[in-house]
């Protein structure tokens, strides 16, 4: 008897062993348990990773939040606004370099993200306490190598696809 598999089957298996996916699977099952407390202190999930992006009380650019926190820079831009009128987090000229701006989080957006930083931490204690702790350390090696190397990745491709150099091809004249 012969075993073809139906499209949908086979569409299912792809999915299954697709990066891709697999990474959007688990970041939408890990979320969703935390989600809660982010509603419950009137957090949506990228005013969230702003926050704990600031926490460690070193200021950004836009430019380099909208990067950390996974956001298109416009988008961001008006977020920190809002944000920064909600008093959240401040603007303040970098001392470095005055012509840059950076962002960082107030005192009200501290107190705000400080007791989710701790959740944040427990929530993930309790969704890999399944796997060994030399499992859980490789895994996010893995993802940080494989979020490092992205905007190299991403350089490339926008670059398209390499042409051959014209002297590649012509023999020696010799």
């Amino acid at each position: 008897m012969n075993r073809r598999r139906s499209p949908a089957t086979a569409g299912r298996a792809f999915v299954r062993d697709y990066l891709p996916y697999l990474l959007a699977q688990a970041n939408h099952a890990v979320h969703q348990g935390f989600a809660p407390r982010l509603r419950a202190a009137g957090l949506a999930s990228v005013e969230w990773r702003v926050l704990a992006t600031l926490s460690g009380g070193h200021g950004l650019t836009i430019g380099e939040l909208a990067a950390e926190v996974l956001a298109q820079q416009p988008t961001l831009t008006k977020l920190v606004h809002r944000m920064a009128r909600a008093g959240l987090v401040e603007r303040r000229g970098d001392d470095a370099d005055g012509r840059r701006t950076l962002v960082f989080e107030t005192a009200r957006g501290r107190a705000l993200v400080a007791p989710l930083l701790a959740a944040a931490k427990a929530h993930e204690r309790t969704a890999l306490a399944a796997f060994p702790a030399a499992d859980v350390a490789a895994l996010k090696a893995i993802l940080r190598a494989l979020g490092a190397a992205a905007p190299a990745r991403a350089a490339r491709a926008a670059a398209g696809p390499r042409r051959p150099s014209p002297r590649a091809g012509r023999a020696s004249a010799a």
